[in-house]
């Protein structure tokens, strides 16, 4: 059976198999395909069938009595090939699909709307959010949220906290560019000076860092939350300026020395200071790279971005918290990102 992306998968099991059930009972619902999985990002394949992947989506109900029992006994066994019915995976708690010999564990999770956006943010989205909130959410929590689709919006309600969502208010914005040009500013000199004293490993990891920064810059530049590492190289590939910059990251990432790893990084500064100016958010800034005050290193002086877009920035909180048991859990974000200015 050819693969069929989750997406367009949970599509066609609302509307062949759940809309027909929830309609005969006269059921005011909203349904949606949101939140975690590699097919809300667009970036499932087959290897993604082999847990929390199939015939699934979210049912948003204000009254969910007895939907869940009811689903159960009435939705088919199999939709299209794969079956509705989910077991444990031994050792975590991920589900997969399994046969089924009487009512089905399906995975259409029912839930209110509010209470829903609320336990993945830690707050839920009204017309406005406020600036800390946007800046202690993760960028692959906000991806999970706006990515997807929803099938149906009965309750007049998720297509209005996603939009809220779609992209951070200008003003915000700024700041996560800054936040994220503040990093490249801090490290881009380090290639050299690693390599300099013969360090050509730790010159190595530097230039991965600063490869991993320009790509989640060049996502946030296209107003595109960048995804958690998994996806991250996937999302920029999508990218317009994937093709010119792929070549240069790349290149800096095989480098065996120093210097052919500077000389990718600057070619590449300067594509992405390009890409900045054509954004019209500050007044053009040279994209040309210089030397590190008197020192041999070549440089973008990325600080410079920094002070034009918002002086003193240290952005969002991806960009100063890389531990997933933090990121991955709004309690922690939030508490992380408590108290700072």
């Amino acid at each position: 059976m050819d693969f069929l992306p989750g997406v367009e998968l949970a599509r066609r099991f609302h509307s062949d198999a759940v809309r027909p059930i929830l309609e005969r009972r006269g059921l005011t619902y909203s349904a949606a395909l949101i939140g975690a999985g590699s097919e809300v990002l667009g970036f499932d394949t087959e290897r993604s069938t082999d847990h929390d992947w199939g015939p699934r989506l979210q049912l948003f109900v204000r009254e969910p009595g007895g939907l869940d029992d009811l689903l159960a006994h009435e939705l088919p066994r199999e939709f299209l090939g794969y079956s509705t019915h989910f077991a444990d995976n031994e050792g975590d708690p991920t589900k997969r699909m399994a046969p089924a010999d009487g009512p089905v564990r399906h995975a259409v999770e029912i839930a209110d709307v509010d209470t829903w956006f609320t336990a993945r943010l830690g707050f839920l989205p009204g017309e406005a959010v406020s600036r800390d909130d946007w800046l202690t959410t993760p960028t692959q929590t906000l991806a999970e949220l706006t990515g997807g689709a929803v099938f149906h919006d009965g309750l007049g309600r998720l297509g209005a906290l996603r939009a809220t969502l779609a992209w951070y208010p200008d003003d915000v914005w700024r700041e996560v560019l800054a936040g994220q040009w503040r990093r490249i500013a801090q490290e881009e000199a380090f290639v050299g000076r690693c390599g300099e004293v013969g360090d050509e490993l730790g010159s190595a990891v530097v230039a991965a860092r600063l490869v991993r920064d320009l790509m989640r810059l060049c996502l946030l530049m296209a107003r595109r939350y960048p995804p958690y590492s998994k996806w991250l190289g996937s999302a920029f590939a999508r990218l317009p300026l994937a093709p010119e910059l792929t070549p240069h990251l790349a290149g800096a990432l095989a480098a065996t020395s120093w210097q052919e790893r500077e000389t990718h990084l600057a070619c590449a500064y300067e594509t992405v200071a390009a890409q900045h100016n054509s954004l019209g958010l500050t007044e053009p800034i040279d994209p040309r790279t210089r030397g590190f005050h008197n020192r041999p290193y070549r440089v973008l002086g990325a600080d410079r971005f920094v002070a034009a877009l918002h002086p003193g920035a240290i952005g969002a909180i991806d960009q100063w918290v890389d531990s997933t048991d933090v990121l991955g859990r709004h309690a922690r974000t939030r508490a992380a990102g408590r108290g700072l200015a």
